[in-house]
């Protein structure tokens, strides 16, 4: 059996039309906000990866398995229930600047945010750099 493409991959969706979407008020109001601290920290442009995630830069992954692709190198998704930021790098090397952040939940890989008007928008800054200068235009291997 060969190895599945991926889903989520850029695409030419614009992103203003996809926050324009999204239907509760508020959700759609606090992504507009973090897509401009995010582009802002980045120094890049947003780019709709999949139908549903604003990616900015990416990298390129390789398993073990020999599945491999590319992933934005930071991004958000604005879900139902929270604001959901994309980090690759994990969430241990962020412990001092989490504590500092305000009320939020992690995933995997995932930064659940329920307000953004309750986290400290330095730290979010922060933490959104440092894990986009890391994976910005790199390559995981893991299969070495």
């Amino acid at each position: 059996m060969g190895v599945s493409e991926p889903k989520t991959v850029p695409n030419k969706e614009s992103v203003e039309k996809f926050l324009a979407s999204v239907a509760d008020e508020r959700r759609r109001t606090e992504a507009e906000e973090l897509c401009q601290l995010m582009t802002k920290a980045t120094g890049t442009e947003p780019v709709m990866w999949g139908p549903s995630i604003v990616g900015f830069g990416s990298y390129h992954y390789r398993y073990a398995t020999g599945r491999e692709g590319d992933a934005p190198a930071v991004g958000f998704s604005p879900r139902k229930a929270a604001l959901t930021v994309y980090l690759a790098e994990g969430f241990e090397a962020y412990a001092a600047l989490l504590a500092k952040l305000g009320p939020h939940t992690t995933g995997k890989g995932c930064l659940y945010l329920k307000r953004l008007s309750d986290v400290d928008k330095p730290t979010l800054t922060k933490i959104v750099k440092t894990d986009f200068k890391q994976r910005n235009g790199k390559i995981l291997d893991s299969s070495a």
